[in-house]
């Protein structure tokens, strides 16, 4: 049997073109999705622009879109900036480049802010440093006082309190000082006189109910102990504008009313010594007291013209001749 004779394979030599294809498409599908993503989409930017030139430089000059590629030459050619600012100023006046009013208002805001803070600071420091003067003066002239516990003289900052107790000013359920106590008070008074500190005189009480022909009740008690400090505090020459008079009852008790002792503490008289030479009342006393605007009047009522009234003449008959 004769042998089968095995034919010899032929060399493909276009095997390349299948990679080769497949390369190409690769390729293509690469740069199709480069493209896609590089494309801008108009609407899209519009919003970008619109959003970022709103917040940053007001209302929108340009809706052109960002030119990719070189800086071209253009209103913010010759400074130093990205592509997409010198797109965002391309065609823009050369107003824009100049420094916002806005941020300048906040600079000078600031500063003001900073200056006033810094008055405010001072004028505190100061005004401590006057109250503690006015506090050394009565302490020196009330001394022996107070070292009986009889006035009692607190600093709080930016007001001092000099409490005297009403055992020295007031009998039981009195409004009236007592002699030792319009010595001692012209004393004070005469302390306090030189300084331009306003002074709140505040009048407390205990919590035992009073009610006769005088006071109905601890409101008024409190508050004509206090009239009767500012009075004999005028009388001694202090600018009545200085003085405000406070009735504050048994409503603000400095101890429990629980022991005669607490109930006699309780019952005092508090100057309340205020930085400043302003009104005693507080920041609010200036708008008071002030004229109201008168509205004005309602507009008369414009006479009616009258009608001519004609007035008819009487012609009497000649008298006769015969008399009655």
């Amino acid at each position: 049997m004769g042998r089968r004779h095995q034919h010899e394979e032929h060399a493909n030599h276009e095997a390349w073109a299948i990679p080769y294809g497949d390369l190409v498409t690769l390729l293509l599908a690469f740069f199709v999705v480069m493209y896609a993503m590089s494309s801008v989409n108009e609407g899209k930017y519009r919003i970008l622009s619109d959003s970022l030139v709103a917040a940053f430089r007001g209302s929108p000059r340009t809706l052109q879109p960002i030119q990719v590629g070189e800086k071209s030459v253009g209103s913010g050619a010759d400074i130093n900036m990205t592509i997409v600012q010198q797109a965002m100023l391309n065609g823009q006046p050369r107003s824009m480049l100049e420094p916002s009013p806005l941020q300048v208002a906040d600079q000078s805001q600031g500063a003001r802010h900073a200056a006033d803070n810094a008055y405010e600071a001072e004028h505190s420091s100061s005004a401590v440093a006057e109250l503690e003067s006015v506090a050394a003066e009565v302490e020196q002239a009330m001394g022996e006082l107070i070292r009986d516990q009889m006035i009692v003289v607190r600093r709080h900052g930016l007001w001092v309190e000099v409490e005297i107790r009403t055992d020295i000013l007031f009998p039981s359920g009195i409004a009236k000082l007592s002699e030792e106590a319009q010595n001692i008070l012209k004393q004070l008074a005469l302390t306090l006189k030189p300084f331009p500190n306003a002074i709140r005189v505040e009048g407390h009480t205990d919590n035992r109910p009073i009610k006769s022909a005088a006071f109905t009740s601890n409101w008024e008690l409190s508050a004509a102990r206090a009239a009767s400090v500012v009075h004999l505090f005028t009388d001694a020459g202090m600018d009545p504008h200085r003085l405000a008079i406070v009735g504050l009852g048994e409503f603000r008790p400095a101890y429990p009313n629980d022991t005669e002792q607490n109930r006699n503490l309780n019952r005092r008289v508090l100057l309340v010594i205020l930085s400043g030479s302003g009104n005693p009342e507080g920041e609010y006393a200036g708008d008071r007291g002030q004229p109201e605007v008168a509205p004005p009047p309602p507009p008369q009522p414009q006479a009616q013209p009258q009608p001519a009234v004609t007035t008819a003449q009487t012609i009497e008959p000649p008298a006769s001749p015969g008399g009655r």
